[in-house]
């Protein structure tokens, strides 16, 4: 039983550390956006930031991969991502399309192309 307390204890530290205080962040913004109105300069402005940050981080694993990810080559690692945003916008604006298709080009480009 001890054992496995201590397998157990780096994923509870996860969630308690790392999930719930997020999701309490999550209900907060949720309860407090209820009244706000859409074109809303300041909904506006979050919604850029937010596009924006999503964006930076996005690059970032695309230019600046570590671990597994860094062996696949950069080329192959952009091509994927211009498949997703074709997939996406093809699909009417699906992210599971867009999810979908990078992944599935990042998956062959890697079987093929990986170091």
């Amino acid at each position: 039983m001890k054992q496995a307390m201590l397998d157990l204890g780096p994923y509870l530290v996860l969630i308690l550390v790392g999930f719930l205080p997020n999701e309490v962040w999550r209900l907060v913004g949720l309860l407090t956006a209820r009244g706000l109105d859409e074109d809303a300069e300041l909904v506006i402005w979050s919604r850029a930031a937010a596009n924006a940050i999503l964006a930076g981080v996005i690059a970032k694993l695309i230019l600046f991969s570590t671990g597994e990810l860094a062996a696949i080559p950069v080329q192959v690692r952009l091509v994927a991502a211009g498949c997703a945003f074709v997939a996406f916008m093809l699909m009417k604006r699906s992210v599971f399309a867009g999810v979908l298709a990078g992944e599935g080009a990042l998956i062959l480009g890697g079987l093929f192309f990986a170091q």
